[in-house]
């Protein structure tokens, strides 16, 4: 293997963090932002509805993807599509942001 083909993954890694970094949204906002979320997911996105996922620590990446998915029609929820219709991309970059800085802690049953 070549040094020139060694480089180009490391790279294209750096390249591709760089812009994870760049696209995060604002976890303070979307925490705000999240209050309409937490009658389905909870405050704290541990959610409250036995049909409705736990969002808290879920990665942020996942979490945009899955509310353009439902913005767009590509993902079919009744509740999910009205919700995520109207959000901007920032405001999902920012929901995301809120759910993935939150952390769960688990213990092992004894």
């Amino acid at each position: 293997m070549t040094r020139r083909s060694t480089l180009a993954p490391l790279a294209t890694l750096a390249l591709l963090a760089g812009t994870a970094v760049q696209a995060g949204g604002d976890a303070p906002r979307g925490r705000d932002k999240a209050r309409s979320c937490a009658v389905c997911h909870g405050v704290v996105g541990i959610a409250s509805l036995p049909n409705a996922p736990h969002l808290a620590a879920q990665p942020e990446g996942y979490l945009v993807e899955q509310l353009k998915a439902f913005r767009s029609g590509q993902r079919a929820n009744e509740v999910m599509a009205v919700v995520a219709r109207p959000l901007s991309d920032a405001d999902i970059a920012d929901l995301a942001a809120w759910y993935a800085s939150l952390r769960i802690t688990v213990e092992a049953a004894r």
